[in-house]
């Protein structure tokens, strides 16, 4: 009996002993799973560097796009208006300039359809609110009247669209789009430098009607 008692109790102690090993081994597990979730989830940095690149990414697609919408905002204007004054205008410096702005805008316009089609980007199809007024004011003007509004406006427009076209051609970050720009601001600035110059003779005209 004696035998028999003394194995029970060395089994006893050896089956509480087994028993608190396998509770502080789950312990530790829980701890170690704890630190790990605060390392991850609950540390407000954990994964931000790859958020901020995505974030960073979508910013400058959302500008180079912009900038294409706009582009083709004003390229269609251009050719819209361009066609009044090659059909409208008075003085035949006017009729050639408009006639121009139809050629090169529709040329450009081609060009940045094909851009938009690689970068997945619908382009507008009809005239701001803007361009449509100022497209129904020229339409129901005339003579030199009609060559010194529409010059004075092509003026103001190219002027706009120069810094728009070099801010792109600088600091664009799709290479297409900034290509583009690149490429096409050389005849913004000619159109600019030309219409400067037939402005002030269309004006002069207009005053002395």
């Amino acid at each position: 009996m004696s035998s028999r008692r003394l194995l029970t109790g060395i089994l006893v102690m050896l089956f509480a002993a087994f028993m608190s090993l396998a509770a502080t081994a789950q312990s530790d597990t829980g701890q170690g799973n704890t630190a790990s979730s605060a390392q991850t989830g609950s540390n407000p940095n954990y994964g931000a560097k790859s958020n901020d690149s995505n974030n960073m990414s979508n910013a400058t697609a959302s500008s180079d796009h912009t900038f294409m919408k706009k582009a083709a905002e004003g390229g269609k204007a251009e050719v819209e208006l361009g066609q009044l004054a090659a059909e409208k205008a008075s003085s035949p410096e006017v009729k050639k300039f408009g006639q121009r702005m139809v050629d090169d805008h529709t040329k450009a316009n081609q060009q940045l359809e094909q851009v938009a089609n690689k970068e997945g980007v619908t382009l507008p199809t009809t005239l701001s609110a803007k361009d449509q007024a100022l497209k129904d004011k020229l339409s129901n003007a005339s003579g030199e009247q009609f060559d010194q509004l529409y010059m004075s406006n092509m003026v103001r427009d190219h002027r706009q669209d120069v810094r728009e076209f070099q801010q792109e051609a600088k600091n664009g970050k799709d290479p297409e789009v900034k290509k583009f720009a690149q490429q096409t601001l050389p005849t913004l600035q000619d159109h600019l430098k030309q219409a400067e110059s037939i402005a002030p003779k269309a004006k002069q005209q207009a005053s002395n009607q």
